[in-house]
């Protein structure tokens, strides 16, 4: 069986974006938009002696446990055999239930302007009609055996993606030590998305 998950390594993120704008290429989802399928947070620690610019990349957590599916009306929000959790656009009414219940924030509206736009951009459309979205984790690529485009591209390999039920996988060992931990875990969504906390 395969169960997949990532590991986001806040000591070598750089903020400079590179996942945002790959994930908008790869998913064709406008570069403008006012959201984003990853998103990565920034702020400011210290004071007048040494200020530092600290950077979270956030998304959908692929929670084992999806609070966004059990509140979904139309059943387009389901869970791949892998772990993945996915919207049908088809079967997606947008009422936005799985906005409210994401305590990650991880789920948007795609407009009908967003499609226009990114068909525009892109020169295609990435989707026929208005739903909800976030990210898949790339399924599509993950079913030919690549990995999810903001990994490819990460600069300073901050993203490490892989199989929780192979042992020898990196993103199993990090897990297994303590030294990745989940966001909220609290609130028992059991998500699949790790982080290293910075020093």
């Amino acid at each position: 069986m395969t169960h997949y998950a990532m590991v986001i390594d806040l000591t070598t993120c750089v903020g400079c974006n590179a996942c945002m704008a790959a994930c908008s290429l790869e998913n064709q989802t406008p570069v403008w938009a006012d959201h984003w399928r990853t998103y990565v947070h920034d702020r400011e620690v210290g004071d007048t002696t040494g200020v530092q610019r600290r950077f979270i990349p956030r998304l959908c957590n692929h929670c084992d446990n999806p609070p966004c599916m059990s509140v979904c009306p139309s059943g387009a929000t389901h869970k791949t055999s892998e772990g993945v959790v996915l919207v049908e656009p088809s079967l997606c009414m947008g009422c936005g239930a799985c906005a409210m219940a994401c305590p990650y924030d991880a789920r948007y509206p795609a407009t009908a302007k967003d499609i226009q736009k990114g068909k525009e951009y892109y020169g295609r459309l990435h989707r026929n009609s208005p739903s909800m979205d976030k990210c898949s984790f790339c399924y599509h690529r993950l079913q030919k055996g690549g990995e999810p485009a903001c990994v490819q591209t990460c600069v300073g390999y901050a993203r490490i993606f892989g199989d929780l039920d192979q042992p020898d996988s990196p993103v199993t060992a990090l897990v297994r030590s303590g030294k990745a931990r989940p966001l909220m875990a609290h609130l028992g969504t059991r998500p699949n998305v790790y982080y290293i906390p910075e020093k």
